[in-house]
């Protein structure tokens, strides 16, 4: 959940607003290259994480390890990207965007080479704990730097491509998990070799001009720029709107982590970080990591619990396109609202078939339709929030800190769910937790309805401007339009 830092916006006492021009360039091959690298670090974020799916049925046979093993392995990726998101923040700023990635792609190899030679569960759950930092610095620095890169017109459509990416790493980790001819070690040491391209890559390509002229190395900047803008383009005029834009950040009054505790800002951040937490309490990552084994669990073969986990793969990434695609049409609140119910009526009805005995070979179709619908809502709904916000709720010169908040509390509580999942299905049962996640739905429906303004359609200086003037409430904002 990285922060895209688009279109600063005006802090108040006036600093500065986004004057930035349409650079006029078109896609250069490097620009075309800095998209890869991005799409290939959302990809390994995917896969990195989807394929614990499958895996864990052969790594429990292998090391014959139980549900407690099992859960520390699978979240063992997630506490390490809760270190990396907020490392690579501090990072990123500190010694710029593309050595951050640099770092980030050498940890993406070695982490999978060591998960994929681990000799026993403690070895390849530190292994894995060293592939979350990789993970959690992908999402905080990639779409930053492909925004920081991308001519003005192309700069959305470049900075989805890290997110379309994760959906298809979850499907390839998904289909390679059910084809079940696939050691695990080989499946894991995979990811490897996207890892080996993207080092290969970032080495051929320029740091972020924004970041340059933040260091004051404005000639440097003027040299990146000219590399990923059409041969012979003036790039005078964008990297002066570049530099008004750092002097603005610079010289705002609320500033950094410290910004976050002022008292204006706060409003943001109680959205920004509790959608991120309602985005995993959805439950969404329970069924991407442990479908498999709860549906082998409740009786399910092990070759039909993965086909299953293929079909879910394959919602996510329909679905998240499809949402994506209409999310400025239908609105970001709106579509969030829509959505909520139909997962929790999902979970609810999934509950149900485990809790009512019903939950033999004949209901197996209608579990596995029930549980696509519960991916589908989920996917094109809430999901698609928590990556969006971070970029856009917050002031310009906290949106650095607050994107890196908002990561935090969406790994931290990834984290927590995937350490405590198996152990409270067997405390109170499938059914029950299906039920528990469907009150956390409606939780968070409750929560967003209060609390997130509608913000399609909204400049970033308008947003922070409703912020500034203590009118944060949804009713604030349709009274504003």
């Amino acid at each position: 959940m990285a922060a895209h830092q688009q279109h600063p916006s005006t802090p108040p006492g006036g600093v500065g607003t986004d004057t930035r021009r349409d650079d006029g360039g078109g896609l250069t091959g490097a620009v075309v290259v800095v998209a890869l690298v991005s799409a290939i670090s959302g990809l390994l974020y995917g896969y990195d994480t989807g394929i614990i799916s499958g895996a864990l049925l052969q790594i429990t046979d292998e090391f014959g390890i139980g549900t407690g093993w099992e859960q520390v392995i699978a979240a063992s990726i997630l506490a390490g990207a809760v270190v990396g998101a907020l490392v690579c923040s501090r990072l990123g700023e500190r010694r710029g965007r593309r050595g951050t990635l640099l770092v980030v792609a050498v940890v993406f190899v070695v982490g999978a080479l060591a998960a994929s030679l681990a000799p026993d569960p403690v070895t390849l759950s530190l292994s894995r704990l060293v592939l979350g930092f990789a993970v959690g610095g992908a999402t905080q620095t990639a779409p930053v730097y492909v925004a920081e890169l991308a001519p003005t017109r192309y700069r959305g459509r470049l900075v989805l491509c890290f997110q379309i990416a994760i959906g298809v790493g979850i499907v390839i980790a998904t289909l390679i998990g059910a084809s079940r001819s696939i050691d695990w070690r080989v499946a894991v040491g995979a990811a490897s070799v996207p890892a080996a391209l993207m080092l290969a890559l970032m080495l051929r390509l320029p740091e972020s001009p924004r970041w340059l002229v933040g260091a004051g190395q404005v000639e440097r900047a003027r040299e990146s720029l000219a590399r990923v803008r059409p041969s012979g383009t003036d790039v005078s005029g964008e990297l002066d709107d570049i530099g008004t834009l750092v002097r603005a950040e610079s010289e705002a009054s609320t500033r950094g982590w410290r910004g976050l505790r002022e008292a204006w800002v706060r409003p943001a951040l109680v959205v920004g970080c509790g959608l991120a937490v309602f985005t995993q309490l959805s439950g969404i990552e329970m069924i991407v990591y442990y479908s498999p084994t709860i549906l082998t669990d409740n009786g399910f073969s092990d070759s039909a619990a993965l086909r299953v986990s293929v079909a879910l793969g394959l919602t996510y990434l329909i679905t998240q396109l499809i949402g994506l695609a209409v999310i400025d049409r239908v609105g970001r609140r709106r579509l969030t609202l829509l959505t909520l119910p139909g997962a929790a009526l999902s979970l609810i009805v999934l509950g149900t078939f485990f809790v009512t005995g019903n939950d033999g070979q004949e209901q197996v179709p209608y579990i596995v339709a029930t549980l696509i619908a519960f991916m589908a809502f989920t996917a094109g709904g809430i999901q698609l929030m928590g990556w969006l916000t971070g970029s856009e709720i917050y002031p310009l010169a906290t949106r650095a800190a607050g994107a890196a908040a908002q990561s935090a509390s969406l790994w931290s509580t990834n984290l927590l769910i995937t350490l405590t999942l198996l152990s409270t299905i067997e405390t109170i049962g499938t059914g029950q937790t299906f039920w528990l996640y469907a009150l956390f739905n409606i939780a968070g429906f409750v929560f967003l309805y209060r609390r997130m303004p509608e913000l399609t359609g909204r400049s970033l200086e308008q947003i922070e401007g409703q912020l500034a003037q203590g009118r944060f409430r949804p009713a604030d904002f349709a009274r504003a339009r």
